[in-house]
């Protein structure tokens, strides 16, 4: 048998961190904790092994890389979903404005609050439920992201939805949803140290004779719509599209 030095195996990244040994839970885990306190682009192989006490090399079993770990945090935010419509299912309290759905309709609000609850816990991961659907084939998507799919789309056919109904309001329920959620974390304040509404907002800086619609709607515009909002222009949603036998 031949001897030296090519003979003997790469040395292997260690795996165990300040943490104890990694995981994927505990590398997606700390990758969420680090985008939650200092934004998306702080996120980097080397970075999450440092957070971790770990070669970023380590990080490679878990996750292939830096793409790997965005819809890992994806993966993050349906998991926690998961979590809330398991731990309580059933209870969440309906805001008022469609608090007569039963059935479907109900069973449909309460996971929209709970995916904006999850979302406005960790917003600065919310661009992802966009950007990385755009990027990942439906059958690649994370299990957690599919059996949101799913949950749905079953509730519709239980409804009395036909396949292609149902996609149409699976649509209409995703975009209203996301989209909702997107307007509730837009980027509004340009002065935080403000107490003045118009100099915290920056309106100064808009062209007052070219934009005076906007400048006066702007602090209406910047209030949160909240759960009420989501509530009721999912109502309304779907209103447009319940089966003409059915209003549960």
């Amino acid at each position: 048998m031949a001897g030296g030095s090519a003979d003997k195996p790469a040395r292997r990244a260690s795996d165990r961190g300040r943490y104890g040994r990694l995981s994927r839970e505990r590398v997606l885990a700390a990758a969420l904790e680090l985008v939650d306190r200092e934004g998306l682009s702080a996120l980097s192989m080397r970075r999450l092994g440092a957070e971790l006490g770990v070669e970023a090399m380590a990080l490679y079993r878990y996750a292939e890389g830096k793409d790997s770990l965005l819809d890992g945090l994806v993966e993050a935010l349906y998991l926690e979903l998961e979590q809330r419509l398991t731990s309580a299912p059933g209870t969440t309290a309906q805001p008022p404005a469609d608090s007569g759905a039963t059935g479907w309709r109900a069973e449909l609000q309460r996971i929209a609050r709970a995916l904006y609850d999850v979302c406005l816990a960790h917003p600065q991961v919310v661009p992802l439920l966009s950007t990385r659907m755009m990027a990942v084939p439906l059958a690649r998507r994370p299990l957690a992201v599919l059996r949101d799919h799913e949950r749905i789309l079953v509730l519709l056919r239980e409804a009395g939805f036909d396949d292609a109904r149902a996609a149409s309001v699976f649509g209409a329920y995703t975009a209203w949803v996301l989209g909702y959620v997107s307007v509730e974390l837009k980027a509004m304040v340009d002065n935080p140290e403000e107490s003045d509404p118009a100099f915290r907002l920056g309106l100064h800086r808009m062209p007052s004779q070219e934009l005076p619609v906007l400048r006066e709607t702007a602090p209406a515009l910047a209030e949160p719509g909240g759960p009420e909002g989501l509530s009721a222009g999912l109502g309304a949603l779907l209103d447009l599209w319940a089966p003409a036998d059915r209003t549960a």
